[in-house]
């Protein structure tokens, strides 16, 4: 979830090749996973994790010392104690591993060096000729993995029974400082560098007319894409609001009003980390660096209170799931790297709402915080050619159901082919 100075805003307003274990990264000396140094071409990357990696994860997750429990009978406190034992136990005894490596392998993994910074993506053509390009991008605590069960479909409709006119070549990068891209060694990795870095990428592919996706940061990484208006972008689609001040207006309506009291209660009782990650991103840096159950329970926080499982992501999810995201910030060590993205966020101006492509807009019911068709025509205006309310999923769209938003997606798209 984005925050900076529009979270200040948001206050106010709601007051109302295979690679061994050994860090090669020029950001960083630390233990983590060796990439080969990116260049501008665009190189292949197999992920074999050394067996002592996996050894020494193992080592870390029996010795891990836990907190007592917590004093209250639900999560207010955090991550529950017998949850998180469990996640860790699971983890420990039984996650696989190997099992999503092979799967990222096959799905196609690159890597390349735009604007000094090697960015790691994976890239799946579709079989169909005249399918659309689209850039699809993950934010906190996301990754690569969120997307995984959208690829076949996207790529590939007619093996489900659908169009072929509906297919996508796909394309979905690591954030800096997130996966296996590179972390930033110096300041300046902001959301609009960002989505300057996207589009070359989708140039470099060689691709002349595309469309962006996103959510959580990725919805501000393509938000921004919709104002810069790099070559070939020709619509962008979000299941996330990144205005976090609701665009003033009439009085509220009841809709409106309601988002604005869960938007004033998750920053009362809920935004916790964002604090932390925006003012002191290095600090909380060394715990999640050095634990995985202390990096397992920062993120399976949020899988407990954002997705739409009734509190119960790991059913909804599945475990092995779950630790595949939680995998890609601990093999690369990108706690606090990718906690530096809020850092930036809050140190950076919002630019004006000029959009220069068509929108369009999902919001999930189980989302942080529900989006009114109301806000996004006020802020979008007449770019804003799709909205829509799915029946069900929540901030992790795609991971959730990946139906629902594989359709969502589709929808917008034949506006625009």
């Amino acid at each position: 979830m984005r925050t900076g100075t529009s979270r200040r805003s948001l206050i106010a307003a709601a007051g109302a090749a295979a690679v061994p274990l050994a860090w090669a990264s020029p950001a960083s000396a630390e233990p983590g996973v060796a990439l080969p140094p990116a260049t501008t071409e665009v190189t292949p990357l197999r992920l074999a994790v050394s067996d002592d990696a996996l050894r020494d994860l193992r080592r870390r997750l029996a010795a891990t010392r836990f907190p007592e429990r917590e004093t209250v009978a639900d999560g207010s406190q955090g991550a529950p104690l017998q949850r998180v034992r469990a996640l860790v136990e699971h983890w420990r005894s039984r996650y696989d591993w190997r099992r999503v490596e092979a799967r990222l392998n096959g799905f196609g993994q690159f890597r390349t060096r735009i604007d000094g910074l090697g960015i790691h993506f994976l890239h799946v053509r579709s079989r169909h000729p005249n399918a659309m390009p689209v850039v699809l991008t993950h934010g906190w605590p996301g990754s690569v993995v969120e997307f995984l069960d959208v690829i076949g479909a996207l790529t590939d409709p007619t093996a489900s029974g659908g169009s072929a006119a509906d297919a996508f070549h796909v394309v979905v990068p690591s954030l800096p400082g997130f996966g296996f891209s590179d972390r930033p060694a110096a300041t300046g990795w902001n959301v609009p560098r960002i989505a300057n870095a996207w589009g070359q990428l989708m140039a470099r592919l060689g691709y002349r007319r595309w469309l962006a996706q996103g959510g959580d940061f990725g919805s501000v990484v393509t938000h921004e894409l919709a104002k810069l208006g790099p070559a070939g972008l020709a619509g962008v689609h979000l299941n996330f609001f990144p205005i976090f001040q609701p665009p003033a207006g009439d009085p509220p309506t009841p809709e409106e009003q309601a988002s604005l009291d869960q938007l004033r209660r998750f920053f009362d009782d809920g935004a916790g980390f964002i604090y932390q990650q925006s003012t002191r991103p290095q600090t909380i840096g060394y715990a999640l660096a050095d634990s995985p159950a202390g990096q397992a329970a920062w993120i399976f926080e949020k899988f407990l209170e954002w997705t739409d499982s009734d509190g119960d992501p790991e059913q909804l999810l599945g475990v092995d799931r779950i630790l595949d995201d939680i995998m890609l910030y601990w093999l690369p060590g990108t706690g606090a790297s990718s906690a530096r993205i809020y850092w930036e966020d809050a140190r950076t101006a919002a630019t004006p709402n000029d959009f220069r492509v068509p929108v369009g807009f999902t919001t999930f019911p189980g989302e942080i915080i529900p989006t009114p068709r109301v806000w996004a025509e006020r802020v979008y205006k007449s770019q804003l050619i799709y909205y829509n309310k799915a029946d069900r999923g929540g901030h992790f769209a795609a991971f959730e159901q990946p139906a629902i938003f594989t359709d969502e997606l589709r929808a917008f798209a034949r506006l625009l082919r």
